[in-house]
């Protein structure tokens, strides 16, 4: 799947069993698999990797760039799982008066949080992301404070290494900064008081 990272959506799991079980070929630790029998064709065994080796590249094209949406929904199930009411792109006005989308309206019972989802697989698009959450945390800054005040987080996700120590140094300079590798330690902060 073009990254160094082992870990894939349920749905991209799901794809690539189908391409396997389909061509009759077994998917082990990230390497396609096929063994040729003394009374198989050779030929044919490369010709149904190749196929397999297609099928699998052409997901990672359809899924390049909806990564950020597939860790969206595991987002959504993770909070589903531990019981924490939240509403998916919930519009908000800023104080510009642009509207923004936060991927996450939290509702635990000590505070309400605004959570943005920072994926990608592309180091040059990393800073870009950081600085689009950076600029629409503080468009909405205005609702830190007050008896119904929101925590803002961001939610880096650390499967790949495309993000620098200055993208989380300047995410935590306006919202907590926390890791999908550590889902407990996003679920302490959403609950802390």
């Amino acid at each position: 799947m073009q990254t160094a990272s082992f870990r894939r959506s349920p749905k991209q799991r799901s794809l690539i069993d189908d391409i396997c079980l389909t061509l009759n070929i077994e998917f082990y630790k990230g390497v396609l698999v096929a063994r040729c029998r003394a009374d198989e064709n050779f030929a044919n065994v490369v010709t149904r990797v190749s196929q397999a080796a297609l099928r699998v590249s052409d997901l990672w094209f359809t899924f390049r760039n909806r990564l950020v949406e597939s860790l969206n929904d595991e987002v959504a199930e993770f909070f589903t799982e531990k019981k924490i009411s939240f509403e998916r792109g919930e519009k908000i006005p800023g104080r510009s008066g642009k509207i923004w989308t936060p991927d996450f309206h939290v509702r635990t019972p000590r505070k309400s949080s605004l959570v943005c989802v920072l994926s990608t697989g592309s180091r040059s698009a990393a800073r870009s992301i950081v600085s689009q959450v950076y600029t629409s945390y503080s468009d909405l800054n205005h609702l830190i404070v007050g008896a119904e005040a929101f925590q803002f987080v961001s939610l880096f996700d650390d499967t790949s290494d495309v993000w620098s120590e200055e993208d989380f140094r300047l995410a935590e300079q306006i919202s907590t900064v926390s890791r999908w590798s550590a889902p407990d330690q996003l679920l302490s902060y959403l609950e802390a008081a």
